[in-house]
């Protein structure tokens, strides 16, 4: 069985390393990280009385979990600026959250490894539950301030528009 339909001579899969996170038309900066897109549906048993002791079982309520996005600290405040509409301290009283605009529905795009968009996800009514704005501090480690961002959601679905890219050849200098 072919794996891929445009590029049947690839063999391998798409590598994790190459992505992009979008919200509000445009990029965000520095995403290193982003937590597995998963959904769970419940499980409904069920029996009918003069059955004998087998168990039915039916799909129930699914569920999306959170899904957590990583970067670097950097003075790039998109993280911290969405985080602040859902709880901003001392902002007054009655203006601490946004009811306005704190859900936003964002655009996973996986990428191959020439850079081409090969598959996306479309992730809606997103709203930040957790914001790490600086991590545990220590002056005797050697590693990158992560802040950190954890999204509830209500679904995703894949992006069916965006279809597998034809990979450039290498073409060796002549």
């Amino acid at each position: 069985m072919v794996q891929f339909s445009v590029n049947a001579q690839r063999l391998d899969p798409y590598k994790n390393f190459k992505f992009r996170v979008k919200w509000d038309g445009r990029y965000v900066a520095g995403i290193s990280k982003v937590g597995a897109l998963k959904r769970t549906t419940e499980v409904v048993e069920h029996r009918e009385g003069g059955d004998p002791s087998t168990m039915l079982k039916s799909p129930g309520q699914s569920k999306y979990e959170p899904i957590a996005l990583e970067r670097g600290v950097t003075h790039d405040l998109e993280f911290e600026r969405w985080a602040n509409k859902v709880w901003n301290l001392g902002s007054g009283l009655g203006l601490e959250v946004s009811l306005k605009d704190f859900r936003k529905d964002i655009i996973l795009e996986l990428m191959n490894e020439a850079g081409q968009v090969a598959i996306a996800y479309r992730i809606y009514r997103c709203w930040v539950s957790e914001f790490q704005a600086l991590p545990e501090l220590d002056a005797s480690a050697n590693a990158v301030a992560i802040q950190m961002l954890t999204l509830q959601n209500e679904g995703w679905e894949r992006d069916y528009a965006v279809t597998e890219p034809e990979e450039p050849s290498f073409v060796e200098p002549g």
